[in-house]
């Protein structure tokens, strides 16, 4: 579909998609407005460049061509006299004001590769005034300017290639200095008429300690009086019942000595979970203590039985190993069904008096 412009006799472009129907209400619009000049590209008209398939592939094939172009005509480059190489950069930089995605900057940085690699190349074939730089003669023509005085007696060693003898006047590197200031735009230097201001940093501040009160006993942490006594009071209550958990297995343990104590009958209470781990930690405070052992029956199943007084001396030499007891609400189901535990061995405190 054709659309004329503010009433004008040219035509513009037929283009499909989105892009087409939005130049043409944009040409459309400017048709309506009259001769009013051009209109601003807004946001939308920006998005429809960027997904433009064909104009992206233009803004790629120009860029190969540039790159090519370098590539072809490297040594025509390479020529003083030849000026292609600022056109192919020149080029490239109206090229990237349309550049919107990777592929296309990803082209642009190779050509600029290509370039700098040419122009480096091109730079170090440069000659001044149509010479090669002489670092030799260029020390004679500065030698000169900064006013060397030569020694008559040394023309021979000069011609013979020793080294060049004589003495410079005193202003000779201000001479240089002078020549070449002209060339940097840097600041005058500032001099003072009475001398350098040397500014002294400020003296440091005294840091004043203070003094740490020596610790006394009754500084330390004491712990609250209400939290003691419930500590004490657990640690009696933990200690009175070890007491009366080593006073059960004694009495079953005497009551028939050559029949084995199984460790489980003796902990498990197959009616209470909590009573269970209690008897299990309780347990465990006899054993560390040495008032109790554990050893295995001939079916590999823990046994407990109690320490007689003098069978073990206090610190002997025998060995003890150490092991961690799980246990789990369903673990001691199992067990409770597994030896047919029907009551506990370890009467709750609260029933031992009944």
């Amino acid at each position: 579909m054709k659309r004329t412009r503010g009433g004008g006799d040219e035509e513009a472009p037929r283009q499909n998609g989105s892009a087409g129907r939005r130049k043409g209400n944009q040409q459309q619009a400017d048709g309506d407005d009259g001769d009013d000049g051009d209109c601003a590209i807004g946001p939308p008209d920006l998005q429809d460049e960027e997904n433009d398939p064909g104009l992206r592939r233009e803004i790629r094939s120009k860029y190969r061509d540039l790159i090519n172009s370098v590539t072809q005509n490297r040594e025509d480059m390479l020529s003083p006299s030849n000026n292609k190489l600022t056109e192919v950069l020149q080029e490239a930089v109206k090229l990237f004001k349309d550049v919107r995605q990777p592929r296309e900057a990803a082209l642009d940085a190779h050509l600029l590769v290509v370039a700098t690699d040419l122009g480096n190349e091109k730079a170090s074939q440069l000659f001044t005034e149509g010479t090669t730089f002489d670092p030799t003669a260029f020390s004679e023509h500065l030698l000169s300017f900064m006013g060397l005085n030569r020694l008559e007696d040394d023309e021979d060693e000069q011609q013979n290639g020793s080294a060049v003898d004589g003495y410079l006047p005193q202003d000779a590197w201000h001479r240089v200095a002078r020549r070449a200031e002209g060339c940097f735009r840097t600041a005058p230097s500032f001099h003072y008429m009475m001398g350098s201001f040397h500014a002294e940093p400020p003296p440091p501040k005294q840091r004043i300690e203070r003094q740490r009160k020596a610790p006394s006993k009754e500084a330390k942490r004491i712990m609250p009086t209400q939290l003691k006594k419930m500590e004490d009071s657990h640690q009696e209550a933990t200690e009175k019942e070890v007491e009366r958990i080593l006073g059960y297995l004694k009495s079953y343990y005497q009551d028939d000595p050559t029949s084995p104590i199984s460790y489980y009958e003796f902990v498990i209470d197959p009616k209470s979970f909590s009573r269970t781990v209690e008897n299990i930690f309780h347990m465990s405070f006899l054993i560390r203590d040495g008032l109790a052992r554990m050893y295995l029956d001939n079916d590999k199943l823990p046994c407990i039985a109690p320490v007689e007084e003098g069978e073990v001396d206090a610190g002997g030499s025998y060995s003890r190993k150490q092991c961690i007891v799980s246990i789990s609400p369903k673990i001691w189901k199992e067990l409770i069904d597994a030896f047919d535990i029907r009551d506990t061995m370890i009467q709750p405190p609260n029933t031992q008096n009944e």
